[in-house]
């Protein structure tokens, strides 16, 4: 892409006026509230659930809780809804159990009553518990969908040592990407992120967002995963924090001390993210040409960009097409491509 503009002035520039373009950073409000306008062409409401001081005498009377807190999500009218990693079986005070008895052949006992919440709700849910495979034991994410019918189920790739010690067994890659209504998802679980494979495959095959149902938060793991796969991560976790996250790694809104057990924001799917250089040349053309009807944030150390649409009309692909640009992963693909050829 050719350009009047040298890198070197370009960080000169950027150096001196402190970044290209402002830095916008959209924070949630009370109960997870965005900012963003509901009207955004690829706006999806997204809920997740965390179970942060929550406990239960029977796994039934977990269920019962969780379905409350998900009724309690109800006015935000979620498009989907994410649960704990095998929610039922966590916090359970008094109550012992062997995986081999609980594990259901789906529908079962957990996963029933939340087909009937997304059949009532007109979301999609997803339900993480064990369930039975031809004689073999998984920790599972069954994805309902809005007519609440099971669309699928995601297998964890990457059991830790105790669970592999319980009889668990690592599902099947590559791991399932499922086509909702509003776009592309995929599902990773808790030990999951400690490797590639999964993450990588999900992203190379379409998925915006990304879940993932956990034992425990991740933190800047999350953050990082989503920045380095330039995807939506949606976390919901069985301890501290649940938090949908966005594809720069930043939290859109996460529970926390005065909202411990759910979060419900919307999120923009119809965004990019580009490498600043040599992208920025084009920028002001871009702004001339769309206005308001698009966002650009510049990251001045990173050196990326996010372009976004604003306007119900506007897809972001054909603004990248009519400025000749491609995402960050597209072009780090044909480098790598590039790369390789170079070493023969």
């Amino acid at each position: 892409m050719p350009s009047n503009l040298s890198r070197r002035k370009f960080l000169g520039t950027v150096s001196l006026s402190g970044g290209a373009f402002g830095i916008v950073h959209d924070v949630a409000g009370e109960n997870g509230k965005s900012p963003v306008n509901a009207n955004l062409p690829g706006h999806v409401n997204v809920g997740t659930v965390a179970l942060m001081n929550l406990s239960a005498k029977t796994p039934k009377d977990m269920v019962q809780q969780v379905l409350r807190i998900m009724e309690e999500m109800t006015p935000y009218q979620p498009d989907i809804i994410c649960l704990p990693e095998i929610f039922a079986y966590t916090h359970i005070t008094g109550y012992r159990y062997d995986i081999k008895e609980v594990a259901e052949k789906t529908p079962g006992a957990i996963v029933t009553p939340f087909m009937n919440f997304a059949a009532s709700h007109n979301c999609y849910v997803i339900c993480p518990t064990y369930t039975l495979h031809e004689g073999n034991i998984y920790i599972s994410a069954v994805v309902i969908d809005r007519k609440g019918k099971i669309a699928g189920e995601y297998h964890k790739l990457r059991p830790a040592e105790s669970e592999l010690e319980l009889g668990i067994k690592p599902g099947k890659f590559p791991p399932p990407v499922f086509q909702t209504d509003f776009g592309k998802i995929g599902i990773q679980i808790c030990f999951d992120i400690k490797y590639e494979e999964g993450w990588n495959y999900l992203k190379d095959n379409g998925a915006q967002i990304i879940f993932w149902p956990s034992a425990y938060a991740a933190g800047q793991e999350i953050s990082s995963r989503a920045w380095r796969h330039q995807v939506y991560i949606v976390t919901s976790t069985q301890k501290d924090t649940s938090k949908i996250c966005d594809i720069t790694g930043e939290a859109i809104a996460q529970t926390g001390r005065w909202q411990g057990n759910w979060v419900c924001a919307p999120i923009n799917l119809e965004k990019a993210f580009v490498l600043s250089w040599p992208a920025v040349s084009k920028f002001p053309a871009m702004q001339k040409k769309y206005g308001p009807k698009i966002r650009i944030q510049s990251y001045t150390e990173e050196e990326w960009t996010i372009i976004e649409s604003l306007d119900a009309g506007l897809k972001i692909g054909d603004v990248l097409k009519a400025f000749d640009l491609k995402p960050m992963h597209e072009v780090l693909k044909a480098l790598d491509i590039a790369h390789a050829q170079n070493r023969k």
